[in-house]
């Protein structure tokens, strides 16, 4: 396609302008225009009059949840002409309304749920458009499109996703169907079934491709994904951090245990993932310079609750480039690896500390295999490739995946010098990454074409 001869109507938006409304702002002929030539290369009248827009917000009224959809979708869609362009924006995080660390502790519990929804709704959504481009019902993305057989990898890789949220949303009873096609249509109307107004307005605007390379669509969704379980584990961790602070042991150990299941189901998610042409990846990844995981602020809030960062890393640029996670520990942001030596200091009988021990070890080993398996499917995408957020690439994973996650139990069975410390695997290496373990998810990563 030459995008230099592309004509784009802006007629919505001029009448729009000229008598704007909360109410009535043309979201879907913008979000049209964006896919038709990808976000990159969005026209610059566009980008004026969104901008003007913008300029329009505060003197807009109606109600909140509408004032902040406007305001966060124009904030992704004029995030590269600002020069404010990042992991965030290029991800829509703002219309996604994950759970965050300023969420009140007593919602803690009730994360699961939330998220749970989320991660349907955006895996059914992968689902949606493959079903749609193999039945010629859509003209989004339509370059370098896969073939049936790697479509048909994805439509079982996110079955594998949806099963168990669906199972505790209680709609997977619909799923009938043998086959897998038939089956992912299922699950999508379920799902869509299930969706309030605004869960459906936000499907369809958090997703502004940089480019129109078909394969884009999942990277997107799959990174969403992504950033919800870490919103959950991070979530989880601080209840567990409160938990161990009241002396709640068995709250802690759920909390832990939790983050360790979502972290497990995420595992078909590099799968999936992992389904990507790495020519069309490198196609469209060209146009995401400045933008990287490195940029996470669920992932950077998840590391930092189980153990404080050594300075080096406080003051490298994994940190540097999520600066609100960083205050937060420079702040003092309490830890779960501070909450559980206080907690030993204290005196714990010797059945809470082996729950609490093998609650923790069980999660830092699962998140250990994530990384790995993070950095595998990295280096088949990128191969030596230099990040896209300023970053080394995959020498930075490789760098980083041998991070100790939990102090308190790096050094043996024994940590506080009295004898009453955590019990691990017997031989003081149960909490770093061993270089081999891989999410069981991983065999089928390094099969995928």
């Amino acid at each position: 396609m030459d995008r230099a001869v592309v004509s784009v109507s802006t007629a919505e938006l001029s009448s729009w302008l000229r008598k704007p409304d909360l109410m009535k702002f043309p979201y879907a002929a913008v979000v049209r225009e964006y896919h038709h030539v990808g976000k990159h290369f969005v026209p610059p009248e566009l980008l004026r009059m969104l901008a003007e827009a913008r300029t329009l917000l505060p003197s807009l009224h109606g109600p909140w949840p509408h004032v902040h959809t406007l305001a966060s979708f124009l904030d992704t869609a004029l995030d590269k002409p600002d020069q404010r362009y990042d992991y965030p924006t290029y991800l829509a995080l703002s219309l996604l309304q994950l759970p965050g660390p300023d969420d009140p502790l007593e919602q803690a519990l009730f994360a699961r749920p939330r998220c749970d929804r989320l991660i349907a709704q955006l895996v059914a959504d992968i689902l949606a458009f493959e079903l749609a481009a193999q039945d010629g019902r859509t003209t989004l993305l339509p370059r370098m499109r896969p073939d049936a057989a790697v479509v048909g990898k994805r439509y079982r890789h996110g079955l594998r996703v949806l099963r168990p949220v669906l199972g505790r949303m209680a709609l997977d009873s619909g799923l009938t169907e043998v086959g897998p096609a038939d089956q992912a249509r299922q699950a999508c109307a379920t799902v869509r079934g299930d969706m309030s107004f605004a869960e459906r307005r936000a499907m369809k605007l958090s997703v502004l491709p940089v480019d129109t390379v078909h394969d884009e669509y999942l990277f997107l969704r799959v990174l969403q994904a992504f950033e919800t379980t870490f919103a959950l584990l991070s979530t989880h961790l601080r209840g567990a951090i409160a938990a161990l602070r009241q002396g709640e042991v068995d709250r802690a150990v759920y909390f832990l245990d939790g983050c360790r299941d979502a972290l497990e189901e995420s595992g078909p998610l590099f799968s999936m993932l992992a389904t990507m042409q790495v020519e069309a990846f490198r196609t469209f990844r060209q146009f995401t310079e400045g933008a990287s995981a490195i940029q996470s602020r669920n992932y950077k809030l998840v590391e930092s609750l189980c153990s404080m960062p050594d300075p080096g890393r406080i003051d490298s640029q994994a940190y540097f480039s999520v600066p609100d996670v960083r205050m937060r520990v420079l702040a003092g942001q309490e830890t779960l690896d501070e909450a559980c030596a206080a907690l030993l200091g204290s005196g714990v009988p010797e059945p809470d500390r082996v729950r609490l021990g093998a609650a923790m070890e069980s999660f830092a080993r699962t998140l250990a295999r994530w990384r790995q398996t993070h950095y595998r499917v990295a280096v088949r995408m990128l191969g030596e490739a230099t990040g896209t957020g300023y970053t080394q690439g995959t020498p930075y994973l490789a760098a980083v995946r041998d991070l100790p996650i939990f102090r308190t139990l790096q050094n043996g069975a024994h940590t506080n010098g009295n004898g009453n410390g955590l019990h691990t695997n017997g031989n003081g290496n149960g909490l770093h990454a061993d270089g081999e373990a891989v999410l069981e998810a991983d065999t089928e990563t390094r099969r995928a074409p």
